[in-house]
C-alpha cells in the first residue's frame, strides 16, 4: 500500500509542476498582450499554445523530456526585456526555433508551429 501512495504523491507532484509552469507561460503571456504594437501577440499565442499542449503531453513522460519542455518555458517566459537588464531583447522568432526543435525531438511534430512566412527548420 505504501507504494500506491507514493506513485500518488509523485503524480500530484508532477501534476503541481505542470499546473506551475502552465500559468508562467500564461502570465507571460498577458504581459505581452498588455505591450501590443512591441511584441508579435499572434506569434507569441501560437507559442504558448505549443508550450502547453507539451507539458501537458509530457507530465507523465521522463525527467529528461520534462526537462527538455520546462527548458524551453523558462527561455519563452524569461525574456530579457526588464528595465535593469541591458541586453537586447529577444525576438519570439527565437522563442518559436526553441519550441520547435524541442516538439522534434519529443517526436510531437504535430505541434511543430509555422508562422507566416516563418517555415520551421528542416527535420
Amino acid at each position: 500500500m505504501e507504494r500506491s501512495e507514493d506513485t500518488a504523491t509523485a503524480r500530484r507532484g508532477l501534476e503541481h509542476d505542470t499546473d506551475v509552469l502552465v500559468r508562467q507561460v500564461d502570465s507571460h503571456l498577458a504581459t505581452l498582450r498588455l505591450a501590443p504594437g512591441r511584441h508579435d501577440v499572434a506569434l507569441a499565442e501560437l507559442v504558448a499554445e505549443a508550450l502547453r499542449a507539451l507539458l501537458v503531453g509530457t507530465a507523465g513522460a521522463s525527467a529528461a523530456d520534462r526537462a527538455r519542455v520546462r527548458a524551453a518555458v523558462h527561455y519563452f517566459v524569461l525574456r530579457r526585456d526588464s528595465r535593469r537588464d541591458r541586453r537586447p531583447t529577444r525576438a519570439l522568432t527565437e522563442d518559436l526555433r526553441v519550441v520547435n526543435r524541442v516538439a522534434r525531438e519529443l517526436g510531437r511534430d504535430d505541434l511543430v508551429v509555422t508562422y507566416g512566412d516563418l517555415l520551421p527548420e528542416p527535420a
